[in-house]
């Protein structure tokens, strides 16, 4: 079976993020997201109908009954040495160049002690003792396994190495605008959202959306267009990746570094396994991500016909599907991010429930092969939940501590799970003034009436 995906053509870019492409199985071959206009149960058609073979790292010679050609194993990277300790591998091409008169960002400082405890300061694979050995076929250079209620680190491969984000990115990108943007706010869509490199979620110039609907977008199909309208409303794309790099200093993420909003490499982006943990964990905190990472389908918005383009006619609504396969195929599945793209290759973060606990896993600089990075964090997720219940390697920074204190206020209220509108805590010196200017008059009125009583008695 074939799915062809409409398109929008655009100028060849390697490092287009996720690009869309027409067959089905390429789609599930490469490892790029299936398009979100397919819809959740046309996406799971189709990578059910796709054979669940390796990808081959050349193509095989036409079998003449003497030829032995194989495909060479797939081995995982070797970090021990430490590779990435200071900065990401080179870029395969010039997506990370300085515009003209930008200077050329250095390497972030490196930790010490590391961030987590001494056991994360490691590179290579850092186990607790006595663990089993770990699950066959996980291609991701970088990896981590930690708890998300109670912050403990199970397991990890080079935790503090430094490898692209890609689209995993938006989730700091998410924390900042679900704590700063109203909901509710009416945007409407401009040529230069539906212009933007990469994946788009179908943003078109006129179209009205909701801020809720743009993070639906952004956080169900990873829509580039979507990061940009939200950016936009943050100032701009240098405005945004600043608050999003105050966010990720003030969680103590100090591998990270965000370059752009939606996660296409960018000069100086980085981030860690560890510190895409933290991100996670913190947007989790968000009634409305944690919501949205686990919604499978709903509908967005069309866009009027463009009076410039001769017989340009509307554009109706459509719906959008989730494009976390680990959503529809790993059972206690919570919901994450995906990210592609050619510098930083799979990155994928994503949570799982399982006798009341939840863990977190994060990959980075994966492969598809030998198997999908949604399948690698399954098998993670199984090892992790194997494991006992004392078991750690380094922890998280603790909930309610001064480190993970939001760096952005909190304006518009996430939903309840009843759809009412949650208020936000004031603020402690508000609280004790609101307080103040009660309970004086109150106290002078008790005073007044307790003499007035002692007065007539006295009489």
């Amino acid at each position: 079976m074939r799915v062809y995906v409409k398109i929008r053509p655009r100028p060849t870019r390697r490092r287009r993020e996720g690009s869309l492409l027409s067959e089905a199985m390429k789609i599930r071959e490469l490892g790029v997201r299936a398009a979100c206009t397919l819809g959740a149960a046309a996406i799971a058609a189709v990578m059910a109908s796709a054979p669940a073979t390796a990808v081959p790292t050349t193509d095989a010679p036409p079998s003449n009954g003497s030829s032995t050609t194989t495909t060479p194993p797939f081995t995982t990277p070797n970090t021990d040495s430490c590779p990435q300790r200071t900065q990401p591998p080179p870029p395969v091409d010039t997506s990370e160049v300085p515009a003209p008169g930008e200077p050329t960002p250095s390497a972030l400082p490196v930790p010490s002690p590391a961030i987590g405890g001494d056991r994360l300061s490691g590179c290579g694979v850092v186990l607790p003792k006595g663990a089993p050995p770990l699950p066959a076929d996980i291609s991701a250079t970088s990896w981590m396994v930690s708890d998300l209620d109670t912050g403990r680190v199970l397991a990890a491969k080079d935790p503090h190495g430094r490898y692209r984000p890609a689209s995993t990115i938006k989730v700091a990108l998410a924390i900042v605008a679900l704590r700063t943007l109203d909901l509710d706010t009416v945007v409407i869509g401009t040529q230069a959202d539906a212009d933007v490199d990469g994946t788009r979620v179908g943003i078109g110039p006129g179209g009205r959306y909701t801020n809720r609907q743009l993070m639906q977008a952004l956080i169900m199909c990873s829509g580039n267009d979507a990061a940009h309208a939200i950016a936009t409303q943050l100032g701009g794309d240098k405005a945004a990746v600043a608050k999003m790099n105050d966010v990720a200093k003030s969680l103590r993420a100090l591998d990270t570094r965000a370059a752009t909003p939606s996660g296409l490499d960018g000069p100086g982006m980085s981030t860690s396994a560890y510190d895409l943990s933290v991100l996670f964990r913190e947007a989790m905190n968000i009634p409305l991500f944690a919501e949205l990472i686990h919604t499978e389908q709903v509908d967005f918005p069309g866009y009027p016909a463009n009076p410039a383009i001769p017989d340009d006619k509307d554009h109706p609504g459509f719906p959008i599907a989730n494009d976390n396969q680990l959503l529809y195929n790993y059972e206690g599945a919570i919901g994450g991010k995906t990210g592609f793209t050619d510098d930083a290759r799979q990155t994928f973060v994503a949570a799982a429930e399982r006798d009341g606990h939840r863990l977190v896993v994060t990959l980075l600089k994966a492969d598809v092969r030998p198997i999908r990075p949604w399948e690698q964090a399954a098998r993670l997720l199984d090892y992790g939940f194997a494991l006992d219940a004392d078991d750690r390697i380094g922890k998280l920074p603790e909930a309610g501590s001064e480190a993970v204190q939001p760096s952005v206020p909190l304006a518009s209220p996430p939903p309840r799970a009843d759809g009412s509108q949650a208020q936000p805590d004031r603020q402690p010196h508000q609280a004790a003034r609101v307080a103040t200017l009660i309970g004086a008059p109150l106290f002078v009125m008790v005073v007044l009436l307790w003499l007035r009583r002692a007065s007539r008695r006295r009489r």
